[in-house]
């Protein structure tokens, strides 16, 4: 007879709410035509959340991906006028990512998305539901190690 693991069973509802998040914002990504990938919106939403324009290597840490991924990522959002390379002012052979008009554009398209898929998600709950959910992520969320703070 085996003992139940709850934080294994716990682990697994986590991982199946993670994709079906994911599943959902991608389905509303699709729907508004942003012609964006989840992994592109979150490198716009980390472009925002920058003082300054950062170097490719920033981001990679950021995002906790290898510099090859990021590279990937800012080509297709450059060339769909969502970023731009510019050169370092002090450093000329260092190259910086900002974000374009269309790419502040798109980010406000790709929050509607988000709003709609956490509503989605989150209908079945009450909001003192939500509530409760909200301060167990915070708690979740603050317990973190903080890493990739390259911008």
């Amino acid at each position: 007879m085996t003992t139940p693991d709850p934080d294994g069973l716990l682990a697994e509802q986590l991982l199946r709410l993670t994709r079906r998040l994911h599943r959902i914002q991608k389905h509303h990504l699709e729907r508004r035509g942003l012609g964006v990938t989840p992994a592109q919106s979150r490198l716009l939403r980390t472009l925002a959340h920058c003082d300054s324009p950062p170097r490719m290597a920033d981001l990679a840490e950021r995002l906790e991906v290898v510099p090859r991924a990021v590279t990937t990522l800012v080509d297709g959002l450059e060339a769909s006028s969502k970023v731009r390379r510019v050169p370092d002012p002090t450093n000329r052979r260092v190259i910086r990512i900002e974000l374009t008009d269309d790419g502040h554009k798109a980010l406000r398209e790709l929050r509607g998305a988000r709003r709609a898929a956490a509503e989605e998600i989150l209908a079945p709950l009450t909001s003192d539901q939500r509530e409760v959910l909200g301060g167990l992520l915070d708690t979740l969320v603050d317990g973190m190690p903080e890493r990739g703070r390259g911008c």
